[in-house]
């Protein structure tokens, strides 16, 4: 089903943006793992709108509230499920777009799928606000593999063509990233802020890319053909909405490269195969190798922008302008550099869930 992921933790996703709730699902977790309810909201408040310049200024606490599969702070083996109600929604700005869709957007695909009757208000099941349960998810996740020293980190790659520095592939620094403003270099950052300013004033967006790295990883992970690791991280990345592309590693650098550049050389260091560089980032054949895991997404710009735009009406079917109103991000870059963190920690985790008995950890 597409609101559904994962092979032995299912994780279902529900609701609309402007719905009385959103929420999600995780089922198949083992019972006595520890939660830290505390951690997790901190972790949720890196996504929540409404609290910085560069954001949209729809506000809302994004506070989960959980129905089942938690007790005295420990999963109960029960399936989890956990609400986010929506308070600060505004539904009449988007009345008008199941007629006259937004360019770039899934307006009109939506419309011709469910024959009119998808909910448009907030971008309904399309929008970026389902992310939050996704978050919920995630954050879970990554505080059980954080317990068993796996850690997972990202950062702003680039905004609007202005980068900031890459982690070390070979021994990436995760306390590096601030949560505030979550760049390495923050000469980048200050122009990437300046950046974001300019486009909301011109009633435009801009877009990005994250980079993402995973360390504590064990050889191992992961199954050819279609279960590697980059075909399981890359589906629930997808699902994040404007990602459009996803590369691991030197990506689509190694076009660029002789076998000879590209090979990672091994070496023995501390008792451990390692390779002297991480050109494949942490991943063989779909399998970890168990050097850090190294991937980056690319996010298009925020599709509702301010700029009066062409259009057509479906009923009518001639040309429209179209002016878009409602309260949208200038840029989803930084809110989503958590969302990256999450679906990561989700896809680490169900591929550990899914190892044989023989070569798995205890999680």
């Amino acid at each position: 089903m597409s609101s559904t992921y994962g092979e032995s933790l299912k994780l279902s996703i529900f609701g609309q943006s402007h719905g009385p709730a959103i929420g999600m699902t995780l089922d198949g977790i083992p019972a006595g793992l520890p939660v830290d309810t505390d951690k997790l909201q901190t972790f949720l408040n890196r996504r929540a709108p409404g609290q910085n310049d560069w954001s949209t200024p729809r506000k809302e606490e994004d506070r989960p509230e959980f129905l089942s599969g938690l007790l005295d702070g420990y999963t109960c083996g029960a399936p989890i499920a956990a609400v986010i109600y929506n308070k600060n929604t505004r539904s009449g700005d988007y009345s008008n777009l199941k007629d006259c869709p937004r360019p770039g957007h899934a307006d009109f695909t939506a419309q011709v799928k469910y024959d009119g009757y998808q909910d448009v208000a907030g971008g309904g099941h399309f929008s970026g606000r389902l992310t939050a349960p996704l978050c919920i998810a995630g954050g879970l996740c990554k505080q059980w593999l954080e317990q068993h020293g796996i850690h997972i980190a990202a950062h702003i790659a680039s905004i609007a063509g202005i980068c900031d520095d890459a982690f070390d592939s070979i021994s990436p620094d995760l306390s590096s990233v601030p949560a505030d403003f979550p760049v390495i270099n923050k000469n980048s950052g200050e122009l990437m802020r300046h950046a974001i300013a300019q486009a909301r004033s011109d009633g435009d967006s801009v877009g990005g890319s994250i980079e993402c790295a995973i360390i504590g990883l064990p050889v191992g992970l992961g199954d050819p053909m279609f279960g590697g690791m980059e075909g399981r991280i890359a589906q629930i990345v997808y699902g994040i909405p404007a990602v459009k592309g996803v590369e691991f590693g030197l990506g689509f650098g190694v076009a660029q490269c002789r076998g000879s550049e590209n090979n990672d050389d091994y070496a023995i260091r501390d008792g451990e195969v390692v390779t002297l560089t991480n050109n494949a980032g942490g991943i063989l054949g779909g399998i970890t190798n168990g050097m850090p895991l190294i991937f980056r997404a690319a996010l298009k710009p925020t599709p509702s922008i301010a700029k009066q735009q062409q259009s057509i009406s479906i009923e009518k079917m001639e040309q429209m302008p179209l002016v878009v109103k409602g309260r949208h991000d200038p840029c989803i870059v930084p809110r989503a550099v958590p969302v990256v963190e999450a679906a990561a920690a989700i896809a680490i985790f169900d591929a550990i869930l899914s190892q044989p008995p023989r070569t798995r950890r205890t999680y």
